[in-house]
């Protein structure tokens, strides 16, 4: 498995979308993905990322603590995320699938609040979305990576911490050692053969043997009857709170279809209606004043213009006669001074036919104008134009714009009338809230008795357990071996002979995981001569050192970074025996480490966990000597910054790494939503 890209919109402190390229640059690319982030500047977000994209409701997430799931979701929505928009996470991995590498793309889309309180869950196959994959995935993930070892692959400097301190593992790491190193398999197959051995003890007890046989399996037979019927009755209330919910929509529907709803906002509604016929009646009132002014006669537009044509031809009278006794004037000014010039007849002739027929034209022009019956003035002229070039136009204009207004408000008022209209009676409303209530407590109490149920459902199953553990312990003694006799003599050789192979198969795991986590140990601790051995209990899984001598090494002696280091050791160790291809992501990786045990895990560790290793590190874990020490060994594939802004409280993903902010290889890919 190797992941390839993760995809976070809104989750966190990241706000929008950003995408993080974990692709390798070629076939053999460096294994390690290094990004640096400050102490809550969403390092750790980044693996409930992986986590939560991987296993859903299952994940074991930082945060999550005993919420439940849409809590937790609602939770991890960025802060500034605008309501409806959508939370996602998208991983992408390469896997082998019916032995082809395929691309496996897995998305996980919710909003905040959502009706369902659960995530939207989509698989695709190389951009193909499998819905039948994305049905089962909680079963095929336990084939790629079970939850049971997700945490021996995807680690944080406290797990190691918890891990290096405790003398006894827990049984959470109990049991994903037995599922890592394939022992659980012998212990099931175990509990099987018991069980058919019990049911041919049965077949060949005596008449007292089979009394009491008999006796403990009609008690077990009540209380399987018991159980059955516990069990029918827990269907009987799931369909009951299925009923209740389903009466509930239909209240609920009800009650906003038939104006519950807008009923509950009537005084709301009826302050804006008022309001809007305040605005109607000022409205009509500014039309009516518009209407006063000079609006009223474009009625008669035609009559203005033929009224402005006639006042500009009496205008150009005017003018004609004022110029026709200026002009004579002048003519007889002009013939005078033309007698003293002594020009001769024929000019003088021609000086005077001019000046006649000048005068004959400016006489067409006042004889033209006829029927002059308006007798206005300049300035009532220039009124005129006035009104029927700029006033006239600019309170049509006004006039529209108000009418537009008015009709707006008044489709407003009508809308709010029309819900006003729908609203129910308040003795209506009362009957249709009073019906929303009754369901919903309905439901409540549905819920509650599933609840109930279901518990006694369970304290049932466990008394059949008991009785069935209390039927296969009857003893060997109490058996007639007449009949069958071969079957459980063959039964139990089997189970001795199964035991012995689960015992040889964990001394055989245990033995080559002792030598691989002392191989891993000794390679990571810089003190050669401190541990020569490490012993692993058959039944605890408890580690034991001992030194060149055959000496125990106590676990006290050894100091805060040593103990992480046999802790990562035996990660280490586990991941390889297993012979699972997983990648490895280590949040806050070198914890309490001194320098020499960080130069060890820099240089020995990292760049060999895994074929792919994401490193999640602070600028004091991972500095500019430990992280220039990788790039010298070619290490590092990818480098990232979480850069982290306190007055925002938002993080966003940056190539490079702390200090000058830049990458010493290739550019990795980053986009920012």
């Amino acid at each position: 498995m190797i992941f390839l890209e993760l995809v976070i919109q809104n989750f966190g402190p990241y706000c929008g979308r950003q995408v993080l390229n974990l692709r390798p640059q070629d076939q053999d690319s460096p294994p390690i993905i290094l990004l640096g982030g400050m102490n809550g500047g969403g390092k750790t977000t980044l693996m409930d990322a992986i986590r939560l994209a991987l296993y859903g409701h299952r994940a074991q997430c930082s945060t999550r603590n005993n919420l439940g799931y849409s809590e937790f979701l609602n939770q991890s929505v960025n802060r500034h995320t605008p309501p409806g928009d959508q939370t996602r996470i998208e991983l992408t991995f390469e896997h082998i699938l019916n032995n082809v590498q395929v691309e496996f793309k897995i998305e996980r889309v919710w909003t905040k609040n959502s009706k369902s309180g659960k995530d939207s869950l989509g698989v695709s196959i190389d951009n193909y979305q499998d819905l039948a994959l994305t049905q089962i995935w909680d079963e095929r993930i336990e084939d790629l990576l079970p939850l049971g070892i997700s945490n021996l692959f995807l680690f944080d400097g406290e797990q190691v911490k918890e891990l290096a301190e405790q003398e006894t593992p827990t049984i959470d790491v109990t049991n994903a050692i037995k599922t890592l190193l394939g022992l659980e398999l012998a212990e099931r197959l175990a509990g099987d053969i018991e069980i058919l051995v019990n049911r041919k003890r049965k077949a060949v007890a005596d008449t007292q043997d089979l009394a009491n046989l008999e006796k403990i399996e009609q008690k077990l037979n009540l209380q399987k009857d018991k159980f059955e019927a516990a069990k029918e009755q827990l269907k009987i209330t799931q369909k009951d709170i299925e009923k209740a919910q389903k009466h509930y929509d239909e209240t609920s529907e009800k009650f906003l279809s038939e104006g519950g709803k807008i009923a509950k906002n009537r005084s709301q509604l009826e302050t804006q209606l008022s309001y809007g016929n305040e605005a109607i009646a000022h409205l009509r009132k500014d039309l009516s004043e518009v209407a006063a002014d000079v609006i009223p006669l474009a009625l008669i537009s035609t009559l203005l213009n033929q009224a402005q044509t006639q006042a500009q031809k009496e205008s150009k009278h005017l003018q004609a006669k004022i110029a026709q006794d200026v002009v004579k004037a002048r003519d007889n000014r002009f013939l005078s001074c033309i007698e003293t010039l002594a020009l001769l007849p024929e000019q003088v002739e021609q000086i005077n036919l001019f000046i006649e027929e000048e005068n004959k034209a400016l006489e067409q022009d006042i004889n033209l104008t006829e029927n002059l019956y308006l007798a206005g003035d300049s300035e009532t002229s220039n009124q005129l134009t006035n009104n029927i070039g700029r006033d006239l136009p600019n309170q049509i204009k006004k006039a529209k714009e108000q009418l537009l207004n008015l009709k707006n408000k008044e489709e407003e008022t009508t809308a709010i009338e029309r819900q006003l209209s729908a609203a129910a009676a308040p003795e209506r409303y009362e009957k249709l809230a009073d019906a929303v209530k009754v369901s919903q407590s309905q439901l409540v109490q549905a819920k509650s008795n599933y609840e109930t149920t279901r518990k006694h459902c369970e304290e049932l199953g466990r008394f059949v357990d008991k009785t069935i553990k209390e039927l296969s312990q009857f003893g060997d003694q109490n058996i007639d071996r007449k009949n069958d006799e071969h079957i459980i003599k063959a039964s139990a050789k089997v189970q001795n002979t199964l035991k012995l192979f689960r015992e040889k198969l964990t001394l055989r795991k245990l033995n080559q995981l002792e030598t691989v986590v002392t191989e891993c140990f000794l390679y990571l601790l810089h003190k050669s001569d401190l541990v020569h051995r490490i012993a692993i209990d058959a039944h605890t899984f408890t580690l034991s050192l001992y030194d060149y001598s055959g000496k125990p090494v106590l676990k006290h002696r050894l100091s805060a970074g040593e103990k992480q280091l046999l802790a990562i050791a035996f990660l280490w160790g586990l991941a390889r025996v297993s012979g699972r291809n997983l990648p490895v992501a280590i949040d806050t990786p070198l914890g309490r480490l001194d320098s020499s045990h960080r130069n060890n895990l820099i240089e020995r560790y990292f760049p060999n966990a895994s074929h792919q290793v994401i490193l999640l590190s602070t600028d004091t874990e991972i500095g500019q000597t430990e992280v220039q020490q990788l790039r010298d060994n070619k290490a590092i594939a990818r480098e990232y910054l979480l850069k982290y802004s306190p007055s925002t409280r938002q993080t966003t993903i940056e190539p490079g790494y702390f200090s000058n902010g830049t990458s010493t290889n290739t550019n990795p890919t980053i986009s920012n939503g």
